[in-house]
């Protein structure tokens, strides 16, 4: 027989369960980003190079989900890893509808230009960089103001072009493709759909010999495009679907969003690394989706 306390002790235990089911999406948004750590050799990796670069996607920069001082913390642990090189996977904007305050470029991107590597800082944009950018909506040819809050922190971003990046003698080739949903629907410019800027052949046209590129993508979209060149293709956008019940994940940013939402894939000789990024667009709850930071050895074997 339950007895009067039982009862009260069995009401407690379940609304303290129900407390903890409900706080749980946002206090994963909080928590400190993981640290995911990959070890790959990509198809034509020059021999005996040995790369360690950190990859950052999705800070979603408002408050209080993504404010100044995590930002801030964020950077610390990234440096706290020794990369020889930093990329930033893009949507450094908000993109929250439930943020308090949207965190503008001049409280994030001096943040960012703290950020040191042998081999630089570099950065392509997200859409959320440039739907939220209502200037460039109404003129594509303006230059986004998160392109120039970045250039002016000292990061390089690369918008459909490639450059050569040099260690111990060796080679390879950093590709910045632009973003392939810049442009939102807006009858008034003659968008009936949404558009990207991304073009592919330019930026490859920057690859001068047959050593290896890396790709930097801010959607997982393009990975069924891309030829032998491009060795890896690293991605964010997909927040690993935000929310992750065992394996069951009912919202996806794009298209290849739901094919590849995190970890690393492979398509003949080509890999695709994706992200789960730090912050949150829409709504700010993850689940099964804890804020990650990625370290990635490239000339290594082994892979986790």
């Amino acid at each position: 027989m339950i007895t009067r306390r039982g009862l009260l002790k069995l009401a407690g235990v379940g609304f303290a369960s129900l407390a903890a089911a409900v706080a749980y999406p946002f206090s994963e948004v909080f928590a400190r980003p993981r640290i995911t750590h990959y070890r790959l050799t990509p198809n034509g990796w020059p021999e005996g190079l040995k790369l360690r670069a950190c990859v950052v996607a999705d800070i979603h920069a408002c408050e209080p989900w993504m404010n100044r001082r995590r930002i801030e913390g964020i950077c610390n642990q990234v440096q706290d890893l020794k990369p020889d090189i930093i990329l930033l996977l893009g949507d450094y904007l908000s993109g929250m509808t439930l943020a308090s305050d949207p965190l503008g470029p001049s409280e994030w991107a001096p943040v960012l230009g703290g950020l040191s590597a042998p081999l630089g800082v570099h950065a392509v944009l997200g859409n959320h960089d440039y739907w939220e950018d209502p200037a460039f909506q109404q003129d594509p040819t303006r230059m986004p103001v998160v392109l120039r809050a970045l250039d002016g922190a000292g990061i390089a971003v690369h918008v459909n072009r490639a450059v050569r990046i040099e260690k111990d003698g060796r080679h390879f080739w950093l590709a910045g493709l632009g973003d392939q949903m810049a442009l939102l629907p807006d009858a008034r410019q003659g968008r009936s759909r949404m558009r990207g800027i991304d073009d592919l052949q330019a930026t490859l046209a920057d690859v001068q010999d047959d050593a290896p590129v890396v790709l930097l993508a801010h959607e997982p979209d393009i990975f069924h495009a891309v030829d032998d060149r491009v060795a890896l293709t690293l991605s964010g956008h997909t927040h690993g679907g935000q929310i992750n019940l065992f394996g069951w994940r009912p919202f996806s940013a794009s298209p290849a969003s739901a094919r590849y939402p995190a970890g690393v894939y492979q398509a003949g000789s080509r890999h695709l690394l994706v992200s789960r990024g730090l912050g949150c667009s829409a709504i700010p709850v993850r689940v099964g989706n804890r804020p990650e930071l990625v370290l990635l050895e490239l000339g290594n074997e082994r892979s986790s």
